[in-house]
């Protein structure tokens, strides 16, 4: 690897102002980033999803290259983010109500994220041809992510409304003013914050969105049916449509009809793509087994096959001319 720059800081954030005049500094976000000599055009900004922190992006959870260090080889700088609250930018201007110790849930997550199923006390079974490690370690590795969700009172930030989401895309929509124009490389309910971003800032040139759940739509042009599980919400048509003025993607991995979150977050995909290309814009689905790449789950940048995933996203900015 060659490294031109690297280093790290906070953006963002509010000041708290006590009656005395002392003051406590939150609500930032944490980006580390790398720059590599004669880098491309635009820099990627990389956010992660709902529970877990930059390090989604760093190392697979078997050890391989991620997102960072295969980006960067193609000569792109990185910045991989912490959104506020969260991560190493845990410091927030709310209060948490008591928190209790904690209920093990990781059979839910396994299921949901489509590594297989799971119903304890019986083992976790893993799909046949699923892109994920099945050793002990690497499962380990996987559950260890996770992180302190500290978004405040409401910790509604990944469902695409209430205070905590109009923070996280502020926050990013100022990062990617300083630091783009940009790429913005979202997943899960950190996509789902995305669109948001990419209102609050015209330096966000491109949005590519892993399997993201819900979705902004114009006022008026909500479907008929979306979640139940996670709704997606209306802004108004002026704001909708500077998500018309950028490419954007949403990719999806396997098994989606294995769990009622991804049927239904698949689905309301597609009006949402629909919805952008009706209003003049440039959307488009990516499933990836359709292209014959098979058993991603709810993480295809840092699967088995993750080189194969990052050359789709290389494909992508190729086409657009964002490389």
């Amino acid at each position: 690897l060659s490294i031109k720059r690297q280093g790290s800081f906070a953006f963002a954030g509010t000041v708290v102002v006590g009656a005395n005049g002392d003051t406590w500094h939150a609500d930032h976000g944490y980006v580390q980033y790398q720059i590599p000599p004669s880098s491309r055009r635009y820099p990627l900004i990389l956010w992660h999803g709902a529970g877990l922190s930059g390090c989604a992006w760093e190392t697979t959870p078997d050890g391989r290259e991620g997102y960072q260090s295969i980006f960067l080889r193609r000569g792109y700088s990185v910045y991989i983010i912490d959104q506020p609250r969260q991560g190493r930018a845990g410091q927030a201007s709310k209060g948490l109500p008591a928190i209790p110790d904690p209920t093990p849930f990781e059979s839910i997550l396994f299921t949901t994220f489509r590594l297989g199923t799971w119903t304890p006390p019986a083992q976790p079974q893993f799909f046949t041809g699923v892109q994920f490690p099945g050793d002990p370690n690497s499962l380990n590795q996987f559950f260890r992510r996770g992180t302190f969700h500290g978004t405040g009172g409401d910790r509604s930030d990944w469902t695409g409304a209430g205070d905590a989401y109009q923070l996280m895309t502020s926050a990013v929509g100022i990062l990617a003013d300083d630091v783009g124009p940009a790429v913005l490389v979202t997943h899960s309910g950190g996509a789902n914050q995305g669109w948001g971003a990419a209102m609050n800032s015209n330096k966000v040139k491109a949005i590519v969105a892993y399997e993201p759940t819900n979705f902004q739509f114009p006022e008026g042009e909500l479907p008929a049916v979306t979640g139940p599980l996670q709704k997606s919400h209306t802004v108004p048509l002026q704001d909708f449509l500077k998500l018309t003025q950028i490419p954007i993607q949403l990719v999806y991995g396997d098994n989606l009809d294995q769990t009622p979150l991804f049927t239904q977050a698949f689905r309301d995909a597609q009006a949402f793509v629909d919805a952008i290309n009706r209003h003049g814009g440039r959307a488009e689905l990516l499933h990836l087994p359709k292209i014959g790449v098979k058993g991603n789950t709810h993480f295809p940048f840092s699967d088995l096959n993750n080189v194969k995933i990052a050359d789709l996203l290389s494909s992508f900015l190729a086409k657009n001319h964002l490389d």
